[in-house]
């Protein structure tokens, strides 16, 4: 079996970039290259760019990794918002098929995202299965989640009009791509990404100049757009519905709650499978949490957030419920926040918070090899998103090791506990508030949840999943 694995971001990448889809490709493709008879290549676009503009070409980065320089699609999507390159490019689809033709023919092509490079691609399979996995919401919105204006949950995007008026702040795709000109240069002589003199120079200065930009640059909502056609966006969406219905031998969800919305979006054919997770070894090591028999100030009930500081993922939702709070619900809490600095106005409610509760621990992120001591005293995780986060890894992390997850209605992660009792309305303050409520008060039992609740797959087993479907018949 020879298999192609196509991801925007290396999933070896030294900064870390692509968050959790590239941690699980990563785990993905070292259990699939222990299996007898299996050959499995990766392939990258839409980071690399020659210093001065070139046309697109590929090149091998290291033994089976591969990566398409110069494409016409930047990546991630939101670096180049809607671009017509986004679905087709003659140029950079002409570097893909070299890149096929040369290394191949491969049995199967599965491709874990579209962005950073045209999703015309998907006609150049040469004979290839053709599988898409939906991590995302890319093919439907060049945002990727669904979260528009960065503030609220999309429901409509009017067909594409909404988008023009997506971005407070219009991405520069010329700014972008001098920007990777000049990373993959300084990759090339080793000062580059996932660097110390990257991370305390170069990082830091590009954080800097995009936040400044955010301030000086925020556009204003206005009801104009909408009422001008705007036939990009209008056409991007059923441009890749089309390919993907056309050329695709095989999409999978890696939720319900995906497949669900992937098929209102017109998708004919749909197949949910879980992915799996390096962490579910733990499941058979250990126990349901239990909280303290009777909650208090001096026994408070411990809950922790995993992941970003970002209002899609709602951590300012988080706070803000929390804040406000009857005194002696939140002082019968104690709260871990496990999430890399926000900027300083998410800092400053954060700190806020502290006087509030029965305890407040920040930690600035954390390793994979650090997780057992973050959570080892964790009652319940929080996963709050106010998108519809597909599969999130840090869902994965702590069901794993059978902490009960505190979840909104939307997204995947609802679907690992078994049991609605500890679901909320998306973005509902008092729905959470009472809920929080009725954990410190002891009122929910928590049987049926683990009863029902799904077992975490391994990355093996998952292996083992998508080898039936790779050779499933046609």
């Amino acid at each position: 079996m020879k298999v192609l694995h196509y991801n925007w971001v290396d999933p070896e990448d030294p900064a870390a970039r692509g968050g959790g889809i590239r941690v699980y490709l990563q785990a993905l493709v070292a259990a699939q290259r222990e299996r007898r008879g299996w050959d499995v290549t990766t392939l990258a676009s839409g980071l690399a760019h020659d210093l001065c503009a070139r046309p697109p070409r590929w090149r091998e980065c290291r033994p089976g990794h591969y990566e398409i320089v110069n494409s016409a699609s930047l990546a991630p999507s939101q670096a180049d918002f809607a671009t017509p390159a986004q679905v087709a490019d003659p140029a950079t689809e002409s570097a893909f098929a070299d890149f096929l033709e040369r290394t191949g023919p491969y049995d199967v092509i599965h491709f874990h995202s579209l962005e950073g490079l045209p999703a015309q691609c998907l006609s150049l399979t040469r004979g290839a299965r053709c599988i898409l996995s939906l991590h995302n919401y890319h093919p439907f919105c060049p945002q990727v989640n669904l979260w528009h204006r960065e503030t609220a949950h999309c429901v409509d995007f009017d067909g594409g009009k909404a988008c023009a008026q997506c971005l407070p702040v219009p991405p520069n795709p010329a700014a972008i791509r001098l920007v990777y000109r000049i990373e993959t240069v300084l990759a090339r002589i080793g000062m580059g990404p996932g660097r110390a003199i990257y991370r305390k120079f170069w990082h830091p200065l590009m954080q800097g100049a995009w936040r400044l930009r955010k301030r000086l640059r925020v556009r204003p909502a206005v009801a104009e757009p909408r009422a001008r056609p705007v036939p990009p966006l209008i056409m991007r969406r059923s441009a890749m519905v089309g390919l993907i219905n056309a050329h695709c031998d095989i999409v999978l969800a890696v939720s319900e709650r995906t497949r669900q919305i992937a098929l209102g979006f017109g998708l004919h054919e749909v197949t949910t499978c879980y992915i799996g997770t390096a962490h579910a070894a733990h499941w058979v090591k250990t126990a349901p949490r239990v909280p303290p028999a009777r909650i208090s100030p001096l026994q408070p009930l411990r809950l922790i957030y995993l992941g970003y500081m970002r209002a899609d993922k709602g951590f300012g939702f988080l706070l803000d419920v929390l804040m406000a709070l009857p005194r002696e619900v939140a002082g019968c809490l104690h709260l871990t926040v496990a999430a890399r600095r926000g900027e300083a106005p998410m800092m400053a409610r954060l700190k806020a918070l502290e006087a509030h509760l029965a305890g407040l621990e920040w930690r600035d992120g954390y390793r994979r090899d650090q997780l057992d001591r973050v959570l080892s005293d964790v009652h319940f995780g929080i996963v709050p998103p106010l998108w519809e986060d597909n599969l999130p890894q840090v869902a994965l992390e702590m069901h794993a090791r059978h902490i009960p997850l505190v979840t909104s209605d939307r997204g995947g992660a609802q679907e690992l506990g078994g049991s609605p009792a500890l679901r909320f309305r998306a973005g509902d303050r008092q729905d959470f508030a009472r809920l929080i409520a009725r954990l410190v008060a002891g009122e929910i039992r928590m049987e049926d949840y683990w009863r029902q609740a799904r077992i975490p797959r391994s990355i093996a087993q998952h292996a083992d999943e998508l080898a039936q479907i790779y050779e499933r018949p046609r």
